[in-house]
Protein backbone atom coordinates (compact mmCIF):
# COMPACT_ATOMS: atom_id res chain seq x y z
CA UNK A 1 0.00 0.00 0.00
CA UNK A 2 2.88 2.35 0.84
CA UNK A 3 4.48 1.59 -2.50
CA UNK A 4 1.26 2.53 -4.31
CA UNK A 5 1.07 5.83 -2.41
CA UNK A 6 4.70 6.63 -3.27
CA UNK A 7 4.10 5.83 -6.95
CA UNK A 8 0.96 8.01 -7.05
CA UNK A 9 2.80 10.90 -5.36
CA UNK A 10 5.71 10.51 -7.77
CA UNK A 11 3.35 10.61 -10.77
CA UNK A 12 1.60 13.70 -9.42
CA UNK A 13 4.98 15.42 -8.96
CA UNK A 14 6.09 14.47 -12.47
CA UNK A 15 2.89 15.70 -14.12
CA UNK A 16 2.92 18.92 -12.10
CA UNK A 17 6.49 19.53 -13.24
CA UNK A 18 5.56 18.82 -16.84
CA UNK A 19 2.82 21.44 -16.74
CA UNK A 20 5.10 24.14 -15.36
CA UNK A 21 7.75 23.17 -17.92
CA UNK A 22 5.09 23.38 -20.64
CA UNK A 23 4.09 26.85 -19.42
CA UNK A 24 7.70 27.99 -19.54
CA UNK A 25 8.07 26.58 -23.05
CA UNK A 26 4.93 28.41 -24.18
CA UNK A 27 6.24 31.72 -22.76
CA UNK A 28 9.55 31.31 -24.60
CA UNK A 29 7.73 30.51 -27.86
CA UNK A 30 5.53 33.61 -27.47
CA UNK A 31 8.57 35.85 -26.93
CA UNK A 32 10.35 34.38 -29.95
CA UNK A 33 7.26 34.76 -32.12
CA UNK A 34 6.94 38.40 -31.08
CA UNK A 35 10.57 39.02 -32.08
CA UNK A 36 10.03 37.46 -35.50
CA UNK A 37 6.80 39.26 -36.39
CA UNK A 38 8.53 42.20 -38.06
CA UNK A 39 7.13 45.69 -38.38
CA UNK A 40 3.92 46.73 -40.11
CA UNK A 41 2.68 49.90 -41.80
CA UNK A 42 -0.42 50.67 -43.83
CA UNK A 43 -0.22 52.77 -46.99
CA UNK A 44 -3.14 54.36 -48.84
CA UNK A 45 -2.21 52.88 -52.20
CA UNK A 46 -3.01 49.80 -54.24
CA UNK A 47 -1.05 46.63 -53.69
CA UNK A 48 0.63 47.01 -57.10
CA UNK A 49 1.75 50.61 -56.45
CA UNK A 50 2.90 49.69 -52.94
CA UNK A 51 4.86 46.72 -54.27
CA UNK A 52 6.68 49.00 -56.73
CA UNK A 53 7.48 51.39 -53.85
CA UNK A 54 8.70 48.48 -51.70
CA UNK A 55 10.90 47.29 -54.56
CA UNK A 56 12.32 50.79 -55.01
CA UNK A 57 13.03 51.10 -51.28
CA UNK A 58 14.78 47.72 -51.12
CA UNK A 59 16.96 48.55 -54.11
CA UNK A 60 17.84 52.01 -52.74
CA UNK A 61 18.90 50.40 -49.46
CA UNK A 62 21.31 48.07 -51.32
CA UNK A 63 19.22 44.90 -51.34
CA UNK A 64 19.13 42.49 -54.27
CA UNK A 65 15.64 41.20 -55.10
CA UNK A 66 15.50 37.42 -55.04
CA UNK A 67 11.85 36.76 -55.76
CA UNK A 68 8.31 38.03 -55.33
CA UNK A 69 5.76 40.11 -57.16
CA UNK A 70 2.81 42.42 -56.75
CA UNK A 71 0.30 39.67 -57.55
CA UNK A 72 2.00 37.22 -55.16
CA UNK A 73 1.97 39.81 -52.39
CA UNK A 74 5.55 39.35 -51.21
CA UNK A 75 9.14 40.32 -51.87
CA UNK A 76 12.32 38.63 -50.69
CA UNK A 77 15.72 40.30 -50.91
CA UNK A 78 19.24 40.13 -49.46
CA UNK A 79 21.96 42.72 -49.09
CA UNK A 80 25.62 42.27 -49.94
CA UNK A 81 27.81 39.96 -47.90
CA UNK A 82 30.03 41.82 -45.46
CA UNK A 83 33.22 40.23 -44.17
CA UNK A 84 35.18 40.93 -41.00
CA UNK A 85 38.80 42.04 -41.14
CA UNK A 86 40.15 38.49 -40.69
CA UNK A 87 37.87 36.83 -43.29
CA UNK A 88 36.72 34.35 -40.62
CA UNK A 89 33.09 35.43 -40.63
CA UNK A 90 30.55 37.10 -42.88
CA UNK A 91 27.28 38.90 -42.32
CA UNK A 92 24.23 39.37 -44.50
CA UNK A 93 20.72 40.69 -43.95
CA UNK A 94 17.67 39.06 -45.52
CA UNK A 95 14.47 41.04 -46.04
CA UNK A 96 11.03 39.48 -46.31
CA UNK A 97 8.11 41.75 -47.11
CA UNK A 98 4.46 40.67 -47.12
CA UNK A 99 1.81 42.87 -48.74
CA UNK A 100 -1.88 42.50 -48.06
CA UNK A 101 -4.69 44.50 -49.66
CA UNK A 102 -7.24 45.97 -47.29
CA UNK A 103 -10.92 46.59 -48.04
CA UNK A 104 -10.44 50.38 -48.19
CA UNK A 105 -7.93 50.10 -51.10
CA UNK A 106 -4.98 50.50 -48.75
CA UNK A 107 -2.14 48.00 -48.41
CA UNK A 108 -0.63 46.55 -45.26
CA UNK A 109 3.14 46.07 -45.48
CA UNK A 110 4.93 43.77 -43.03
CA UNK A 111 8.72 43.67 -43.23
CA UNK A 112 11.05 41.26 -41.40
CA UNK A 113 14.81 41.67 -41.37
CA UNK A 114 16.93 38.67 -40.45
CA UNK A 115 20.65 38.82 -39.78
CA UNK A 116 22.61 35.85 -41.10
CA UNK A 117 26.07 35.40 -39.60
CA UNK A 118 28.43 32.75 -40.89
CA UNK A 119 31.58 32.11 -38.92
CA UNK A 120 34.37 29.69 -39.68
CA UNK A 121 35.18 27.53 -36.72
CA UNK A 122 38.55 25.83 -36.60
CA UNK A 123 38.16 22.30 -37.94
CA UNK A 124 34.37 22.53 -38.20
CA UNK A 125 33.82 24.35 -41.46
CA UNK A 126 31.35 27.20 -41.70
CA UNK A 127 28.46 27.56 -39.25
CA UNK A 128 25.58 29.97 -39.88
CA UNK A 129 23.13 31.49 -37.44
CA UNK A 130 19.99 33.49 -38.19
CA UNK A 131 18.35 35.96 -35.85
CA UNK A 132 15.70 38.66 -36.26
CA UNK A 133 17.36 42.05 -36.60
CA UNK A 134 16.33 44.12 -33.59
CA UNK A 135 17.08 47.70 -32.57
CA UNK A 136 17.97 48.89 -36.06
CA UNK A 137 16.83 52.04 -37.86
CA UNK A 138 16.57 50.06 -41.12
CA UNK A 139 12.84 49.48 -40.56
CA UNK A 140 12.09 53.20 -40.30
CA UNK A 141 14.39 54.04 -43.23
CA UNK A 142 12.62 51.41 -45.32
CA UNK A 143 9.13 52.71 -44.47
CA UNK A 144 10.20 56.31 -45.14
CA UNK A 145 11.59 55.42 -48.59
CA UNK A 146 8.41 53.47 -49.41
CA UNK A 147 6.33 56.53 -48.54
CA UNK A 148 8.60 58.81 -50.60
CA UNK A 149 8.30 56.47 -53.59
CA UNK A 150 4.50 56.44 -53.24
CA UNK A 151 4.40 60.23 -52.92
CA UNK A 152 6.50 60.59 -56.07
CA UNK A 153 4.17 58.31 -58.03
CA UNK A 154 0.80 58.86 -56.33
CA UNK A 155 -0.79 60.97 -53.62
CA UNK A 156 -0.69 58.13 -51.05
CA UNK A 157 -0.35 58.92 -47.36
CA UNK A 158 0.84 56.78 -44.45
CA UNK A 159 -1.62 55.86 -41.73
Amino acid sequence: MKLLAVVVLALVAVFAGCESFSDATDRVREKLAAREEGRTRIYNASQRATYQAVRTAAEQMGYRIIRGGAAQGFLEAVNGIGRDSTDRSSRQIAMKVALRSKLDDSTEVNVRLTEIIESQSVGRGILATKAPLQGTPQYEVFFRIVQQALDAGTAGKTD
